[in-house]
């Protein structure tokens, strides 16, 4: 019995237990799943949105969608940059699960040679921000975009994008004056507004495109998509159109410019024209230009070296900074600082022997025409390019007087207003040789200075210029590319104050003198100013290359081509109601009464006159030795 008790005891002891441990087993669940529940209504309901955005981010991508660029027209109308359709091939490194692999993936692919892949991979790093593509390569074409999309499954990260490219129909003759766009670089990127600059790869690097970066450019714009887990563009969910560039309408004459750069035929040398009522560039021409469109896309090293290793320099603007001495083109202004600042009257004369001594000193400065012109005024001196007049002229000018008077007419100053790299010359003075070269002035200098030699240095777009203002009689009106953009015209800024001589008669001096030296029996460009149709002034110019010893002459036949003068020759017309001005350099040509001038007469030619008037030939060239002295 007391055993049947204790059975029955431990029984029910087991039950308490158990009962217990049920109910704390209970217990551990319902809180636990309490906790479960908690977690799940914080999750979903407090940081829903959270949530929901990040799953959004999943499937959503937002990609920007790049402006157009804006056109580029000539005066006329006439295209001079636009867009053309292509394909590009992109690639987003933080979709991809190894960039080494499928760069390497791609090579085969395309069957592009082992280094295209250290190209890609630089390519690959020049983003804006992360999850933007990088391009890769650009125009690509029909085959290649058929491999691509048939191994598009083992290619994430990859896309074929169809976008806009540069295009320039001329490309030689309007390398310079337009420039090009290319890749945006690592230094760029860093200075870029990266919403602005989303999705776009180009950017303006020379000329026009530089200049006019920022209006050419416009806005970007954006779109949402919905995305697989691939990657792929299910749906578009929402966008925000860009802003495309605004369309600019160059001064520039594209007729002109290609009969300019055709006349110089490759030699080494520039035309610039300009409009002396509003200062319009009608042509500016460098010689040899270069194909625009290679840089587009990115040049080849072969090609790049090509270019940088041609002795021609066709990389280099000569237009506006080739610096070269303006020669005897200058004496007109010579003449009338040598009036303004009462150190000549229009009747003086002086006397040529064929030298020129300074008071007190042996050496010899000789003219041109080695036995001399004899008597000379101020008239006759412009007419025959005499030195010896002039020598006189800036010795009583003085380096100073004559500097500043230069400096009215925009030589040694960036007088332009919108030409991207333009080069402002040199105009010296005494103290720009002290604080230069540590060294005064001597008067032997002044000399050189006084015909346009020496230290004096120029680029043709001063010289037209100058030219220009010569031909406006003092009024200044500013150099500029731009004449409309978005429809709007453009009014560029007055950089320089007009030039108000004491005596208005002195322009009418200058101009007689500028017309005879086409014209006139002794006028050193007469045999291109045969049979005009209009009232032209002119003046040539010839530039020596390196410095001669007082007794030594001056022979091209001896000497390499690279060593032979430059020619030179300024001009505007008609006389009595200027519609343009121009300066012709070309370079190792020798006299530019024989080299440049007719390239002058046929510019003006084709502006001036109808079709059936103008001159196939502008005559044939006589020869003009300018002084090759030291200073």
């Amino acid at each position: 019995m007391r055993k049947r008790r204790e059975t029955l005891k431990d029984t029910e002891q087991e039950v308490r237990v158990f009962r217990n441990r049920s109910l704390l087993a209970a217990l551990v669940v319902v809180l636990m799943t309490g906790g479960l529940v908690a977690r799940l209504v914080y999750l979903q309901v407090v940081q829903h949105d959270i949530y929901i955005t990040r799953s959004d981010k999943n499937r959503v991508r937002v990609e920007p969608l790049p402006p157009t660029r804006g056109l580029l027209l000539d005066r006329n109308g006439m295209l001079l940059a636009e867009n053309r359709p292509t394909y590009n091939l992109t690639i987003v490194p933080e979709r991809v699960d190894d960039l080494e692999e499928t760069l390497g993936l791609l090579v085969n692919i395309l069957g592009l040679p082992e280094d295209q892949a250290r190209v890609f991979k630089e390519r690959s790093r020049q983003r804006q921000r992360p999850f933007q593509p990088a391009l890769l390569m650009s125009e690509l074409n029909e085959k290649q975009i058929a491999k691509l999309a048939i191994n598009r499954y083992r290619l994430p990260g990859i896309e074929v994008e169809a976008q806009l490219l540069r295009y320039y129909p001329d490309t030689d003759i309007m390398s310079h004056v337009i420039g090009y766009v290319g890749r945006i670089n690592a230094e760029e990127l860093a200075s870029l507004d990266k919403g602005d600059y989303a999705g776009t790869h180009f950017i303006g690097k020379t000329g026009v495109e530089k200049e006019y970066e920022a209006v050419l450019h416009g806005e970007a714009g954006l779109r949402k998509v919905e995305t697989n887990a691939r990657g792929r563009v299910l749906r578009e969910l929402g966008r925000t159109d860009p802003e495309p560039g605004k369309d600019i309408v160059l001064t520039i004459d594209k007729r002109l410019q290609k009969l300019a750069y055709q006349l110089l035929d490759g030699r080494r040398g520039s035309i610039v024209a300009i409009e002396p009522a509003t200062g319009e560039i009608l042509a500016m021409v460098s010689s040899p230009g270069f194909d625009s469109n290679l840089f587009v896309t990115g040049i080849s090293y072969k090609d790049y070296r090509g270019l940088q290793n041609d002795p021609d320099l066709p990389l280099y603007n000569r237009a506006i900074r080739g610096q070269y001495p303006p020669a005897s083109t200058v004496k007109p202004y010579m003449a009338l600082a040598g009036l303004e600042n009462g150190v000549i009257t229009p009747k003086e004369t002086v006397y040529d022997p064929g030298y020129y001594k300074l008071p007190g000193f042996e050496r010899r400065y000789h003219n041109w025409l080695r036995w001399g012109h004899g008597r000379v005024d101020m008239h006759r001196a412009i007419v025959v390019s005499n030195d010896t007049y002039f020598y006189n002229l800036a010795h009583d000018l003085g380096i100073d007087r004559l500097a500043e008077f230069m400096h009215r007419f925009g030589f040694g100053e960036e007088t332009s207003a919108d030409v991207y790299g333009a080069a402002s010359g040199l105009m010296p003075s005494s103290e720009w040789k002290r604080e230069r070269h540590g060294q005064v002035w001597f008067p032997g200098e002044t000399l050189s200075v006084g015909i346009g030699q020496g230290y004096w240095l120029a680029t043709p777009l001063q010289m037209a210029t100058a030219m220009s203002v010569l031909a406006n009689r003092g009024e200044w009106v500013t150099p500029h590319l731009a004449k409309r953009v978005d429809g709007e015209t453009v009014t560029p800024p007055k950089l320089k104050e007009d030039i108000e001589l004491s005596n208005e008669r002195w322009w009418d001096l200058i101009d007689r003198a500028l017309e005879d030296v086409m014209t006139g029996s002794e006028g050193t460009a007469r045999r291109s100013g045969q049979d005009l149709a209009y009232r032209m002034a002119g003046k040539s110019g010839t530039a020596q290359v390196f410095t001669l010893s007082n007794d030594e002459r001056y022979n091209a036949a001896e000497l390499e081509e690279r060593l032979h003068d430059h020619a030179l020759f300024t001009a505007f017309a008609p006389i009595e109601n200027p519609q343009i001005a121009l300066a012709v350099i070309i370079e190792n040509a020798g006299g530019g009464s024989s080299h440049a001038a007719p390239l002058a007469r046929q510019i003006l030619d084709a502006w001036l006159l109808p079709d059936d008037e103008r001159l196939d030939d502008a005559g044939a060239a006589t020869e003009e030795h300018e002084i090759h002295e030291t200073e």
